[in-house]
């Protein structure tokens, strides 16, 4: 019987210095990130994030309420903003380039679990968001996703494929549904 345990027991591949500091983040973050205001501060918020590895541009806003895993996997660009309740679920790094918008409620998740094996080890690929993507609410971005040029996820879509610069993509899972036309874009 034991043996049987051991034999599909889980096994947590991630450092032991890992685990420290996601410890030590999640501390900070509850206490010094997660109660301040949500109308200003945005600074702090940043100076936080950068304190643990994170890098941004100019202009970036980031919701107190945002749930970021582990910063020092967190790369932003100029004027990114990440909304209310997002959940940055970044085993692997999340790039979000240059006027990237991330709704409330969505889930960036760059790991997920092997099915193949009954051991069921965490596997992980980073996800990278171009500039002018708008991620809308509730939608979930899988893991090793690339979001291209001014795209746009629908709310509630789920992508787990990579989406091509300038479509617009919904459902579950995200299909193109029109391109994007944007008066910039034809100037």
């Amino acid at each position: 019987m034991i043996e049987e345990i051991k034999k599909y027991k889980y096994e947590n591949k991630l450092s032991y210095s890992n685990r420290i500091m996601r410890l030590i983040w999640q501390l900070v973050s509850i206490v010094f990130f997660r109660f301040t205001p949500e109308c200003c501060m945005h600074g702090w918020r940043l100076l936080l994030l950068r304190m643990f590895g994170a890098t941004h541009g100019q202009g970036c806003r980031v919701s107190p309420s945002a749930h970021i895993w582990a910063p020092w996997n967190l790369k932003l660009g100029n004027f990114v903003c990440i909304a209310a309740s997002v959940d940055c679920y970044n085993v692997d790094k999340i790039v979000l380039k240059d006027k990237v918008t991330v709704s409330q409620r969505s889930f960036l998740c760059t790991a997920s679990h092997d099915i193949d094996s009954l051991q069921r080890p965490l596997i992980h690929a980073p996800i990278t968001i171009e500039q002018h993507v708008w991620v809308c609410a509730e939608a979930f971005v899988g893991p090793g996703v690339t979001i291209f040029e001014g795209a746009v996820v629908a709310a509630r879509a789920v992508v787990i494929k990579n989406v091509e610069a300038w479509a617009v993509v919904a459902g579950n899972p995200a299909k193109k549904i029109k391109h994007r036309n944007c008066v910039e874009m034809q100037t």
